[in-house]
């Protein structure tokens, strides 16, 4: 109760705060002819003294107070015309002040405030953390403060980081998990992971190193092999990146979750192709989600004349086959396939605002309530490419 007297008080102060402007401006409107002729009476009473005082002869007097008694009369006579009118209330403001901002914000606390959530300070919180993202990474941040050898919570502190964007931090913690714990495919691959999102989702040497020390671990392991593929992929070795796809392809489940993704680098990489005779060597004919018509596959005459470029002339023919996929995309947007191949071909040339600009025509024409809306989202946060704004 006392919470909503409290509130009653302050709406009521700051509803006499706005109106005070109003109200005062009303009432110097209506006193603006007796404030002019006041001021007319003090200049005749200073005309007099400065007469009195030598200051001016009889006749610039006589002068000054003719003009003076003019202007008096001015603004002193009693004519219809020079009646003042009486003071303007500004009777919608006033309604507005007083009813409708005191209604809408209560209204809005009602809707998305809790009037009945007790105060808490940061050690309740801390006791009884919920859903809260902030309060628990606060929470085992304090912990490991005073325990900094506590494996454990280094192991459970490092993927919340990853996924609240603190890559920095994530990279630290695994590392310190790794040491503290041991290398396993887990945090081998998450530490991977920080090291490209640093990297702008480049895979660096670094990064592969630990993710060839993953497979040590476990040699079926899906994630370190993609990005093993991945890293070839990204350094013109589109044979070996399409072989190491094709060979993780076969590997998977039919219904494995990275599988569209995995046949999308197989046809970026040559291994769908337009006409292509399914047991031709380098086409998987059990990848689903390959779309041979899907415009912008590079042909085989592509990927061979790539093989025999310098590294400057390949990038050039690269960057002529991604905008000519942009281009005949914006003649038909409707290909899901086109557009995810678009958004990870520009993120590896690392335009990304050029990605941006592609998530969001892709999400337009596959909205992200959609499978393939999610998809590409998803897609786009692994590549590290803005989504603010590209739903709008």
């Amino acid at each position: 109760m006392l919470f909503w007297i409290l509130v009653a008080v302050m709406t009521a102060a700051l509803a006499v705060i706005l109106l005070y402007p109003l109200l005062r401006g009303a009432k110097a409107a209506e006193n603006i002819r007796a404030g002019e002729a006041a001021v007319y009476r003090d200049q005749l009473r200073e005309l007099d003294r400065d007469l009195n005082g030598g200051l001016i002869t009889p006749e610039e007097a006589d002068y000054a107070r003719a003009e003076i008694g003019r202007r008096l009369i001015a603004v002193s006579a009693d004519e219809p015309a020079e009646t003042p009118k009486p003071p303007r209330h500004h009777r919608f403001t006033e309604a507005v002040v007083l009813l409708v901002l005191p209604v809408l914000g209560l209204s809005l606390y009602l809707t998305t405030g809790r009037p009945d959530l007790p105060s808490q300070p940061l050690e309740a919180r801390l006791e009884n953390p919920g859903n809260d993202v902030a309060v628990l990474i606060t929470k085992a941040e304090r912990h490991l403060a005073e325990k900094p050898d506590d494996g454990k919570g280094w192991d459970v502190l490092a993927p919340i980081y990853f996924r609240t964007m603190r890559v920095n931090d994530a990279q630290l913690a695994y590392r310190n998990a790794i040491r503290l714990l041991g290398p396993s495919p887990v945090r081998l691959d998450g530490l991977a992971e920080t090291l490209m999102a640093v990297s702008d989702g480049v895979v660096t040497e670094e990064a592969r190193q630990v993710l060839e020390q993953s497979l040590t671990l476990e040699p079926d392991n899906p994630r370190a092999r993609f990005y093993i593929a991945l890293s070839m992929e990204q350094a013109g070795r589109p044979n070996e990146a399409r072989q190491a796809f094709e060979a993780l392809a076969k590997q998977s489940p039919a219904d494995a979750p990275w599988l569209p993704l995995v046949n999308e680098h197989i046809a970026m990489n040559g291994g769908a192709k337009s006409g292509a005779d399914p047991a031709a060597p380098g086409v998987n004919p059990a990848a689903p989600g390959a779309d041979p018509a899907a415009p912008g596959n590079p042909t085989q005459q592509d990927v061979a004349a790539a093989e025999t470029m310098s590294a400057g002339d390949r990038q050039q023919m690269i960057r002529g086959m991604v905008e000519s996929l942009d281009a005949k995309l914006r003649e038909e947007p409707n290909n899901f396939e086109g557009w995810v191949r678009l958004v990870r071909s520009y993120a590896v040339l690392n335009d990304k605002d050029r990605a941006a600009g592609a998530l969001k025509r892709g999400l337009a024409a596959f909205p992200p309530p959609g499978e393939q809306g999610r998809q590409l989202l998803a897609l786009a946060r692994e590549l590290g490419v803005a989504t603010e704004g590209a739903t709008q």
